[in-house]
């Protein structure tokens, strides 16, 4: 069973700053993803992993983990963009509206969310606190609500 939970983290000060560089450097690598996948015409997971994976790793200091899950956010983008199109939501092909949603690569907003998981989080619940991984390593005791 996949369990989702949305919470508030109460970060000090340092803490908030390791998230942000984080938040920053995957969605900086999920924007350049989105570019290979765009120039390469390749949107499925694996196959793009062959291409960017190590890339993303060295070149933005991501873990296994994370530099996983950005590449599966950029895949989940155009699957979503994909359906919307096909749907209609966009307008019809060859609108400006559709030219513009299809013609170029997708962008990630630097402060975009960023999937976690087991592996990267872990949960003190007692004590109403998690541990997170970040770029700057390991960032323990961070409050939620």
């Amino acid at each position: 069973m996949k369990l989702v939970v949305q919470v508030r983290l109460l970060p000090t000060p340092e803490q908030a700053a390791a998230l942000e560089a984080t938040l920053h450097a995957c969605n900086e690598a999920a924007s350049w993803v989105s570019e290979v996948a765009f120039a390469r015409g390749e949107f499925k997971n694996f196959p793009l992993r062959k291409h960017t994976y190590d890339s993303v790793k060295s070149r933005w200091g991501l873990g296994a983990q994370a530099a996983q899950h950005v590449i599966k956010k950029t895949c989940d983008a155009y699957t979503t963009l994909k359906a919307n199109l096909r749907a209609g939501n966009l307008g019809r092909p060859g609108s400006t509206r559709y030219r513009r949603a299809a013609d170029k690569p997708i962008s990630f907003r630097p402060q975009g969310a960023q999937p976690y998981d087991d592996r990267m989080l872990s949960w003190q619940i007692p004590g109403r606190t998690v541990s997170i991984w970040t770029t700057g390593g390991r960032v323990k005791s961070v409050a939620f609500t």
